[in-house]
């Protein structure tokens, strides 16, 4: 199981502690791979770029504009986190229905 965020980042850490045996990436110093990326967009679409970030206010409209998978290719703290791989499941976030799924 991986788990994508920044060690920064709460909610990750409340996810990371709750997931020991998860490996963690941090997608600011590590970055996102091109594949998990991709798939991750096809199962979640725009709901995967956190658009409530800080990251997000401090673009220009014509940055926003761009493909997604570009923007957060190139600016991996957009990313909605955490971004949880377990085998060919996904999950995004951390909320209760996450943890359900993940401890069932």
């Amino acid at each position: 199981m991986q788990l994508y965020g920044l060690k920064t980042c709460d909610t990750c850490r409340k996810a990371l502690k709750a997931l020991p045996s998860a490996d963690f990436i941090d997608v600011r110093a590590q970055g996102v791979p091109a594949p998990v990326l991709a798939a991750a967009f096809a199962r979640f679409g725009q709901a995967l770029v956190n658009t409530r970030s800080t990251t997000w206010r401090g673009l220009s409209e014509e940055a926003r504009a761009r493909d997604p998978l570009a923007l957060l290719a190139d600016e991996p703290t957009l990313m909605k986190r955490p971004l949880i791989v377990a085998g060919d499941e996904m999950y995004l976030g951390w909320d209760k229905s996450v943890q359900a799924a993940l401890w069932a």
